[in-house]
């Protein structure tokens, strides 16, 4: 019998790990409609569409499909719910924090049914649907809360005949297209900092994977945010998406995707009133490794840039630099590394490796892996089909990789690892840079100055020192050139949701007693 808060095999029980949770047992997926003020509606069309879970090619079930006239009905509710008088205009800042607050509370709560159907749509492993993807949602959640009443102008000296000052208002309706590979967390992203300033979303989740972000929409009714201020349309790109990106009556757009539909989104908004546009593109992420380098780790850091989320990370290690004086040990550490992966059930816990989104995903990287092999670089490991698994593929180490080659300039968006050799710090810090891209890189010496010096001379929004993919809510995300427009997360955020007014007072000038 255990006493003294010690187990029946006499270790103290706060040594014992806690037991790794479980995923839910789902028998029906309750919401499959288009969430407008609140209420779930059918399309007007009378259209759905399947999503399918990519670890077993079986259909889920069939989501209802917005279009045009749903988006326009979705805009409609929220320019109601955003205008002067309204509920959602009239509330207290500091309840729009409290209500971002109750909505992170709800996540926890169903913390494990939204984990389930996140790894059932997009086939990433349950564990880090649960602890990364809803740890990043709440905390962002959480975050963006705290600023709701802290969002202030400044006043400006001009002279004694004047009282100048700023107050930052909504910007209006904002429209949000997601991507299918993060999607829970990036409904928040997008979601979280423009409730915070106070405006009013109409929000596409990718067609491949709408699970999470519909259930949301209970969550927030459930919450208490007025009808109308989030609404969500599930649909298609080239219908629903570009709907939102050319709506005269949305006033913002935020996209993360392709740099291709990117351009589109950017020329739509042009086109229509000359919305707001905050791009999060692709990348072609260089990771740099000096011979000085903690070894072991880099290898481990730049494995979890290649691998993580099945390679689909617009963040992505893509090209892995590494100091020729040490190169063929890096090579010999990442072949090992890579051969201990092996794909799975991403419902079993010990899953680190799950399928690709689709067919389309699939045959892609495959072609670049067979495109790299033809144009001579060494595939070491991996890069082929799990022949009793859909859409799985072992992670590919490729090295002797060539800066004019495919997987050296094409965003692969798999688990392709790319190791190329360098010999000084000059040259590296150009070929890195040499890329239409620039949205993450990272570096990894044990030098504090050269840690400086190349992640100041690194064209790329985010730089990593000795780790990689080290996201907080905290902390702007976005890119240079052709990765994206505009910031997302932290307090630079708050810029790209809000509407700057300048207001000068005229002072009576008569003295009086």
């Amino acid at each position: 019998m255990a006493q003294n808060g010690t187990t029946e095999n006499g270790l103290p029980q706060n040594l014992i790990p806690p037991p790794l949770p479980q995923p839910c047992k789902i028998s029906e997926i309750k919401h499959t409609k288009i969430f407008i003020n609140n209420e779930w509606h059918s399309s007007l069309k009378g259209k759905t569409f399947p999503t399918f879970n990519p670890a077993t090619g079986v259909k889920i079930c069939e989501i209802e499909e917005a279009d045009k006239a749903d988006v326009d009905k979705a805009v409609d509710a929220a320019k109601a719910a955003g205008k002067r008088g309204s509920t959602w205009r009239r509330m207290d800042v500091s309840s729009r924090g409290r209500l971002l607050h109750k909505l992170a509370d709800l996540l926890e709560r169903d913390r494990c049914l939204l984990a389930t159907m996140e790894t059932m749509d997009t086939g990433k492993p349950f564990l880090q649907s649960f602890f990364v993807d809803l740890d990043g949602s709440i905390k962002t959640l959480r975050y963006y809360a705290g600023w709701a009443d802290k969002i202030h102008g400044k006043t400006m000296p001009v002279d004694d005949n004047f009282m100048c000052f700023t107050k930052h208002e909504p910007v209006g309706v904002c429209g949000a297209i997601i991507p299918w590979n993060f999607p829970l967390l990036m409904f928040m992203w997008k979601i979280a900092p423009a409730l915070c300033c106070g405006n009013t979303v109409v929000i596409k989740p990718a067609e491949q994977t709408p699970l999470t972000a519909l259930y949301t929409g209970a969550l927030i009714k459930e919450a208490g945010f007025p009808p109308g201020v989030v609404n969500i349309v599930p649909g298609f790109g080239p219908t629903a998406g570009a709907a939102i990106a050319g709506h005269m009556g949305i006033d913002k757009v935020a996209f993360t995707g392709s740099t291709e539909v990117g351009q589109l989104i950017k020329e739509a908004a042009a086109k229509s009133n000359l919305k707001r546009v905050t791009l999060e593109l692709g990348g072609k992420n260089p990771c740099i490794v000096f011979a000085d380098a903690d070894l072991p780790l880099a290898v481990q850091e730049a494995q979890k840039g290649a691998f993580y989320n099945q390679g689909q990370c617009c963040t992505a290690a893509s090209r892995v630099f590494v100091e020729e004086c040490v190169y063929d040990e890096f090579v010999r550490l990442s072949i090992a590394s890579a051969k201990q992966i092996t794909a799975g059930d991403p419902m079993d816990p010990c899953t680190s490796h799950g399928p690709q989104i689709d067919q389309q995903q699939f045959d892609m990287i495959l072609e670049l892996v067979e495109s790299g092999k033809r144009e001579g670089a060494r595939l070491e490991c991996g890069g082929y089909a799990l022949q009793d698994k859909a859409l799985f593929i072992q992670p590919a180490v490729f090295s002797d990789v060539i800066d004019h080659m495919r997987l050296a300039k094409e965003e692969v968006f798999g688990p392709v690892q790319c190791i190329m050799k360098f010999k000084n710090q000059e040259e590296v810090i150009e070929r890195a840079n040499s890329t239409h891209y620039g949205l993450a890189a990272a570096v990894f010496t044990r030098s504090v100055e050269r840690a400086m010096r190349v992640s100041s001379a690194l064209e790329a929004g985010t730089v990593w020192v000795n780790c990689y993919n080290a996201l907080h809510a905290q902390a702007p995300f976005g890119g240079y050139k052709m990765s994206g427009n505009g910031r997302e997360l932290g307090e630079y955020a708050l810029a790209e949701y809000s509407e700057v007014k300048a207001i000068t007072i005229k002072l009576n000038d008569q003295l009086t007693v």
